[in-house]
């Protein structure tokens, strides 16, 4: 008979996955493969996100672990900007390329006159000559392609080459318009070459980081349709499990599901995180009520933070001179305990954004 498990014993095998019952003693590039990649659409949130999991992490280890490339940032999952281990990136982005093909579409109108087999060599000639921003990549393409939108030339080669971004010395490690390069000449070895089994190894990586979960899950997490026939050829491999509400979750035999009623202390989540982006049903993390809350209009997604180990509002910071805020905007009034322990937390989390602040302040507001 299959194993139920309640959303609460869901919710704590998902954090312990993503290293959120407790900081954990890691490095950088260890933390980023075990978490499958941090979702990077910004440079900043990828070192909230280290932050929140890591004991004693510091700005200047993931600088220097990507001044060392052993992670990168790069196009992945869903066609966003990902910060990934550098033998993640090359294993996993060719099974994702499908994905990527199907990116192009969103061009629209713009992408008449536009042949991919014919733009791809150019560029990867131009950025095998010097690392390229994207201002430069249209423009250079621009003048080979002159027919052609300049913005469907730098959109199908962000899609479809293997392109990694450049680390500068910038305070979040990437100006606003980053170079990029070759994903070989940067790494050193170029992506796998598509097969089953790098398929396979991506549903496996997916599981190890955010399971129990179901192929609906996998398929919302990686962009990639139809995962449900690679979870049944992987079937014999995994655990098989439902939820309450029947759906069947798969996992892998050894990961960890500790008991539901494991303590989860306060946690903020950067903008973007990959926790609250990485399943179809986000019930694990966040309730349907307050899912439409996450997203603004303009599709970012605002930072949150947890509180027994569930979504319990949204934060934004403010610095003004020697004053740094951090504003608390919960779903539902919160008990006293709870906003003293958030409250510590979030004077830490200032601590290490504005390490030059005279003055940290924390407040909370109707959200």
């Amino acid at each position: 008979m299959t194993e139920t498990l309640t959303l609460r014993a869901i919710n704590r095998a998902t954090l312990a996955r993503q290293m959120l019952l407790a900081r954990e003693e890691t490095s950088v590039a260890e933390s980023t493969a075990r978490l499958c990649g941090l979702q990077a659409q910004e440079p900043k949130p990828p070192f909230l996100g280290l932050w929140t999991r890591i004991k004693g992490f510091q700005a200047e280890d993931l600088h220097t672990a990507l001044d060392e490339r052993k992670v990168a940032r790069a196009t992945m999952m869903r066609g966003t900007l990902h910060l990934m281990a550098a033998p993640d990136y090359l294993s996993l982005r060719s099974p994702l390329q499908p994905v990527l093909d199907a990116g192009l579409k969103v061009l629209g109108p713009r992408a008449k006159g536009l042949n991919v087999e014919q733009v791809l060599p150019v560029a990867r000639g131009l950025l095998q000559e010097s690392p390229r921003t994207f201002n430069e990549m249209r423009s250079l393409l621009q003048a080979e392609f002159p027919e052609v939108n300049e913005r469907a030339l730098g959109f199908a080669v962000r899609m479809c080459l293997p392109l990694v971004m450049v680390p500068t010395q910038d305070r979040w490690g990437f100006p606003r318009n980053a170079a990029f390069t070759l994903a070989e000449t940067w790494l050193g070895e170029a992506p796998s070459p598509d097969s089953p089994s790098a398929l396979d190894n991506l549903v496996v990586r997916y599981l190890a980081a955010f399971g129990p979960a179901s192929a609906a899950d996998a398929q919302a997490w990686s962009g990639l349709p139809a995962l449900s026939g690679v979870l049944d050829r992987l079937r014999p491999r995994l655990r098989v499990f439902s939820d309450e509400r029947g759906r069947e979750l798969f996992d892998l035999p050894d990961a960890p599901r500790p008991d539901e009623a494991t303590p989860a202390p306060a946690r903020f989540l950067p903008e973007f995180d990959s926790l609250v982006l990485a399943h179809s049903d986000r019930r694990r993390v966040i309730s349907d009520e307050h899912r439409p809350g996450l997203t603004t209009k303009n599709l970012r997604v605002r930072a949150t933070f947890l509180w027994d180990g569930f979504a319990a509002g949204t934060w934004e910071t403010e610095r003004k001179r020697k004053t740094a805020t951090l504003r608390l905007r919960p779903f539902a009034p919160l008990p006293r305990a709870a906003l003293k322990e958030l409250s510590a937390e979030a004077e830490t989390l200032l601590a290490f954004t504005d390490p030059d602040a005279a003055d940290l302040h924390v407040t909370t507001e109707p959200g």
